[in-house]
C-alpha cells in the first residue's frame, strides 16, 4: 500500500524526526535524532520484500563533552563485598 509521511518533534530537549515514502513495494525513509553530544545522527534506509530492511547511518556536526573535573571527587570510598555464596562463617 502506497504511503508518504513525515513528522518532527522538538520540545523539552526532545529534537527529532522521520520521514517515509513508499509506492507499495519499496519504501524509501529517513530518520534524525539530535544526540546529547551535540551532533546529529542521520538514518537514510529502504526496505522491501526482496532485500529487507538496508539502512545507512551518518552524522553531521563535531561531538562536544563538557570540561572533565581533574582527579576524582574526593569521598567515601566503596568497598566491594561479594555475596554470600551459600558459605556460612
Amino acid at each position: 500500500m502506497p504511503f508518504d509521511f513525515a513528522y518532527a518533534v522538538n520540545e523539552d530537549g526532545n529534537d527529532y524526526s522521520h520521514n517515509a515514502k513508499s509506492d507499495g513495494d519499496v519504501t524509501r525513509g529517513e530518520y534524525r535524532i539530535a544526540l546529547p553530544d551535540g551532533r546529529t545522527q542521520i538514518v537514510r534506509y529502504t526496505a522491501d520484500w526482496k532485500n529487507g530492511f538496508n539502512a545507512e547511518v551518518s552524522y553531521e556536526g563535531e561531538a562536544r563533552y563538557p570540561d572533565q573535573p581533574n582527579g576524582f571527587p574526593a569521598g567515601p570510598s566503596q568497598t566491594y563485598v561479594p555475596p554470600n555464596q551459600g558459605y556460612h562463617y
